[in-house]
């Protein structure tokens, strides 16, 4: 029992801290994401912040990037989650949540893993990047479920739940345990967000397409 304890402390005792910072801030942007709350997003530019620095120095130069990228898609959902908040003076308005097709998704998801094969190749054959294909498989689904986040898209939670599925098997590799465990707080964070977003879906019986693919072909 002694040992345990030491071996916790110890753990303890050599834990990063700004990992661990970064962790908690993300873990109440996606929360607060899940709720509708615009607050989600200075808590996002903070930590995304802060893992564009870690991920860089083991690393991941993908999700390093990636990071850099929700810097400015932090800025931008505040500024479109505040548009619907000022016009209704009213922090606690229902999201206007929208769904996109089927098929839509479909036809997005197969270029995105082209254009990530053809990134991995890259990263793989010119960079020091581990696990590059992998990473880019990741951060580019992540960079177009950032924007479905920003859009208010309801299938948002869904790429989520996939991409951290995915993460977590990665930050296990490079040995980054705190992330780790906010990544499996992000999955089941996820599966709420999904659950919630679709019942005011439903209730509003809002079904809008993307306006420059109203009828995909």
């Amino acid at each position: 029992m002694t040992e345990l304890l030491n071996s916790v402390s110890a753990y303890f005792q050599q834990l990063p801290w700004l990992e661990l910072v970064a962790m908690l801030l993300s873990i109440a942007y996606v929360i607060l994401a899940a709720k509708g709350s615009r607050w989600c997003w200075p808590a996002a530019f903070i930590s995304t912040a802060l893992y564009t620095v870690i991920f860089y120095d083991v690393l991941l130069l993908m999700d390093s990037a990636l990071n850099a990228y929700y810097l400015l898609m932090a800025v931008y959902g505040y500024w479109q989650w505040s548009i619907k908040s000022d016009k209704s003076q009213n922090e606690n308005s229902q999201l206007t949540i929208v769904s996109w097709q089927l098929s839509w998704h479909i036809k997005v998801c197969v270029a995105l893993a082209l254009l990530a094969l053809g990134l991995g190749y890259l990263m793989d054959n010119f960079s020091p990047a581990h696990f590059p294909y992998l990473d880019t498989f990741t951060t580019v689904y992540a960079v177009f479920a950032t924007y479905l986040v920003a859009k208010k898209v309801l299938e948002n939670w869904l790429y989520w739940i996939v991409i951290d599925l995915a993460s977590i098997y990665l930050y296990i590799e490079k040995d980054l345990i705190p992330t780790t465990v906010l990544f499996i707080v992000f999955v089941v964070v996820a599966g709420y967000g999904y659950h919630k977003w679709l019942k005011i879906y439903q209730k509003s019986s809002i079904n809008l397409q993307p306006s420059a693919m109203a009828n995909p072909r």
